[in-house]
């Protein structure tokens, strides 16, 4: 029987074992997977086929998970069937994020099985208690063997099956040891099929490499429906959930907690974590309306310019994407003729949210010159926009979402590219060229 070694960081295939990967540079992060000799695959019968239009949608093939939040990111719910990853810094709150839809679900009458590879049912007993979960409708069940949880799951019947974690969970058609590339990957394709061929909605916990990516190979996003993120900065209570593939609904959807006590709440006014609670405008706060998913975000833009102190300054970025910061200096430089060639630039986006589509520039730049200039901008406004290479302002999407949005909030003003957009209450400066925009707000 021959081997091969997998790369459990990067999924990369060697044919003998090295001390690092050559593709990621990880140390000691190859495993031994055995090959085992395939046999000839028997011949299929003919299975019948059906058009599309006879296909029948059920109203109740969604499950309410009981929290809005989670359901915007699902796309409505949870849909029968579905494979959905959650992945996650350890301590993010993924068990209890997962703990607390299990208990909204079994409220509305259906059957969740919650599998626990990793702690004690004492462990969950005392996160329940904490939270104010009863359980009485959850059923837990701690082991680690695909086969089990197999045969509880045909005992059972759950509407619901929860996985905590998939790198946890091994089966015995396999040698290697739980979590190698290749026990994830044959543990999620059983569980797959488990979802498809009976209409049980699960959920599978992922742990995250030391880059922040979901670990295993890279196939396993691919096999399931839904890939979802909870990030947050353990230094603060607010957690987003971000989901970055869904075959259901929006990609790029966004829901917002704050963790406490008592558990996850859900944020209400979710631009209110990421606007500073200052009463005072300084120079270089610029508030940006966003769109995350389907929602507008107000997100407050911060840049701080100051006299450097070595040959090369400093370019930081945190929460905005750092090419984008580079593009908006040099147009500074070539367009307005700023000398920033000396100056230390560090741009924030506050919340610890991260933000990358083009209308970030025009707000990037209108910050940074505030910040170098000493100059503050009228209070209650927002800036968006994209900003071409030749100083041009071009027109983004939603901007009416985002202007409603804006107003909604209590913001009496707003500086966007030139369109046919009006909202009752809001005075709105249309511009073309980032000319325009000095000639507004900066005196040079």
């Amino acid at each position: 029987m021959k081997s091969q070694f997998i790369c459990q960081d990067c999924g990369a295939v060697f044919p003998k074992w090295m001390g690092r990967c050559s593709e990621c540079g990880n140390w000691n992060s190859l495993l031994e997977e055995r090959i085992e000799k395939k046999k000839s695959a028997p011949k299929g019968t003919a299975r019948q086929v059906q058009s599309i239009s006879s296909i029948e949608v059920k109203e109740d093939s969604r499950l309410s998970s009981g929290i809005g939040e989670l359901d915007r990111v699902l796309g409505g719910g949870i849909v029968r069937g579905s494979l959905i990853l959650v992945g996650g810094d350890p301590g993010i709150g993924k068990s209890t994020l997962l703990l607390q839809m299990a208990h909204h679900v079994a409220q509305s009458g259906r059957k969740v099985l919650y599998v626990s590879a990793e702690e004690s049912p004492l462990q969950i007993k005392l996160r329940a208690e904490r939270l104010k979960i009863k359980g009485d409708d959850i059923y837990l069940l701690c082991e680690t063997s695909l086969e089990q949880v197999i045969a509880t799951v045909d005992a059972e019947q759950p509407n619901v099956l929860i996985m905590d974690s998939i790198q946890t969970i091994s089966t015995e058609a396999l040698s290697a040891a739980p979590g190698s590339v290749s026990q994830v990957r044959e543990v999620t394709s059983v569980l797959m099929d488990l979802a498809k061929n009976r209409g049980i909605a699960t959920f599978i916990v992922g742990h995250v490499t030391k880059s922040g990516t979901l670990a295993g190979p890279k196939v396993l996003e691919h096999m399931v429906d839904t890939v979802l993120y909870f990030e947050g900065d353990g230094t603060s209570i607010y957690r987003i959930l971000r989901s970055v593939k869904n075959r259901f609904g929006s990609t790029n959807e966004v829901g917002l907690f704050r963790m406490e006590g008592m558990g996850l709440i859900e944020v209400d006014n979710p631009s209110e974590m990421f606007l500073s609670s200052s009463p005072s405008f300084e120079p270089g706060t610029v508030v940006f309306p966003s769109i995350e998913g389907t929602r507008p975000l107000l997100v407050e833009i911060q840049s701080l310019v100051s006299q450097s102190n070595f040959a090369s300054p400093r370019r930081m970025a945190l929460g905005v994407d750092y090419n984008k910061l580079v593009l908006a200096i040099a147009i500074l430089e070539k367009k307005r003729n700023l000398f920033l060639q000396n100056q230390d630039i560090y741009v924030n986006a506050v919340g610890g949210i991260q933000i990358n589509e083009p209308a970030l520039t025009l707000p990037m730049m209108v910050s940074i010159a505030s910040s170098l200039l000493d100059q503050p901008l009228p209070k209650k406004m927002i800036v968006l926009g994209e900003v071409g290479l030749l100083g041009e302002i071009r027109s983004v999407p939603q901007i009416e979402k985002r202007l409603k949005e804006a107003y909604r909030l209590g913001y009496e003003r707003a500086l966007i590219p030139k369109a046919e957009v009006k909202v009752p209450g809001m005075r709105i400066d249309e511009v073309s060229h980032v000319d325009e925009v000095f000639s507004i707000f900066f005196t040079t």
